[in-house]
């Protein structure tokens, strides 16, 4: 029996050659895209979430915004407050002049300078100093944003991320060798830092201990005199047989 080989067209082959070189095109851009979204963030990422997302102690601009309207100036009961509390903050804390940025050629620019004259009043009266104030004026891109007051001084603050940020899959995949690895994902421990950088009262606490607070030497020099009579230097609490619990029942 005869067998017979059928043969393959040349356009046919043609086409399989084609397919075959877009698929392997595919596949190199798709390592290419993968590796270069891994140099972003990932490829050298340390395990730990600490060193992976520091916290940076630098300097960055504190700011409220004094709304106006057309008709009134001046400040409300609650702004007020918040440009007094400002101005204390400054006190402690501000590491330039303090900038306020008023609104000109606007239907409210009349009320901001109502609204200017008192807020430069409350500074003055919380201390800051005339020279520790710079007054810029400002046209809004946008008419139909009200234009405000924005009242701002640069300060030491701690930051931490950017957080959002996913170069691997979660799940298992050929490409996400850190699920075969049992590492954390990049994100992992992001929003701790992030939130830990925004409720330190100090960033300075974040790189060094604070100064101990000079020893009370009158208690101290009470105890030494008891220590050298040979006394108890216990302290004694006279309320504290008020604290203990009741024997009924022993």
């Amino acid at each position: 029996m005869k067998q017979t080989t059928a043969t393959i067209p040349a356009d046919c082959m043609r086409a399989f050659r084609l397919a075959g070189a877009l698929i392997g095109l595919t596949v190199t851009l798709g390592a290419c895209q993968h590796a270069a979204d891994d140099s972003l963030a990932y490829v050298n990422a340390p395990n730990d979430y600490r060193q992976r997302h520091p916290i940076a102690v630098t300097e960055a601009d504190r700011s409220i915004v004094v709304f106006v309207g057309r008709g009134r100036g001046g400040l409300t009961a609650e702004q007020r407050a918040e440009v007094m509390g400002m101005a204390q903050d400054w006190l402690r804390e501000g590491t330039g002049v303090v900038s306020i940025d008023v609104p000109a050629d606007t239907p409210n620019a009349r009320a901001a300078q109502d609204s200017l004259r008192e807020i430069r009043a409350t500074f003055a009266a919380a201390g800051v100093p005339p020279h520790g104030v710079v007054v810029r004026k400002y046209r809004p891109q946008d008419p139909r944003h009200m234009a405000a007051i924005r009242v701002n001084y640069p300060k030491i603050s701690a930051v931490a991320g950017p957080c959002g940020l996913w170069p691997e899959d979660l799940g298992p995949s050929i490409h996400n060798g850190s699920y075969f690895e049992n590492k954390p994902y990049y994100n992992f421990g992001c929003a701790n830092q992030r939130n830990l950088a925004a409720m330190v009262a100090d960033p300075a606490d974040i790189l060094q201990p604070r100064a101990e607070t000079p020893a009370y030497i009158p208690r101290r020099n009470i105890a030494f005199d008891k220590y050298r009579k040979g006394t108890s230097t216990a302290t004694t609490y006279p309320e504290a047989e008020k604290a203990k619990l009741s024997d009924t029942g022993k």
